[in-house]
């Protein structure tokens, strides 16, 4: 009982604890006045981390297709703890706010908001909900 509510590890809290971190910069970017359009678009050469994170992002239709297809929502459960460790890697590795410019800045506000959009999505399908804040 211990490990299923640890923040650490392969557990709904931890997950449940990326969505709301990822909620958390959204949050402060609305409060700073920091708007990324949904058309943004950038010549940003991104990191190793970002394209890993945002590969793993597109991957959500294929899990999805997968698991129902296996009637298998491990694949999906297993996923969605992947996709929430690498979104906390990137946020360890990468700043969002201290950002080397604005464009970087709003790459980065993007990919935790696509991040939490899937992180969200994902534990719907599973029944759980996912707070706001933590």
């Amino acid at each position: 009982p211990e490990e299923s509510v640890d923040f650490q590890g392969n557990t709904g809290p931890f997950i449940q604890y990326s969505h709301a971190r990822i909620n958390s910069l959204l949050n402060k970017a609305l409060e700073l006045n920091i708007e990324v359009p949904a058309d943004f678009k950038s010549q940003y050469q991104l990191s190793i981390k970002e394209k890993g994170l945002l590969r793993s992002i597109a991957l959500f239709p294929e899990i999805l297709e997968e698991a129902a297809q296996n009637y298998s929502p491990a694949l999906i459960a297993n996923y969605v703890y992947e996709l929430a460790r690498e979104f906390n890697q990137f946020y360890h590795e990468h700043q969002i706010f201290k950002a080397e410019s604005d464009e970087i800045m709003m790459v980065r506000l993007q990919i935790s908001r696509f991040t939490g959009q899937i992180i969200r999505n994902s534990m719907r399908l599973l029944g759980i909900s996912v707070p706001e804040r933590m």
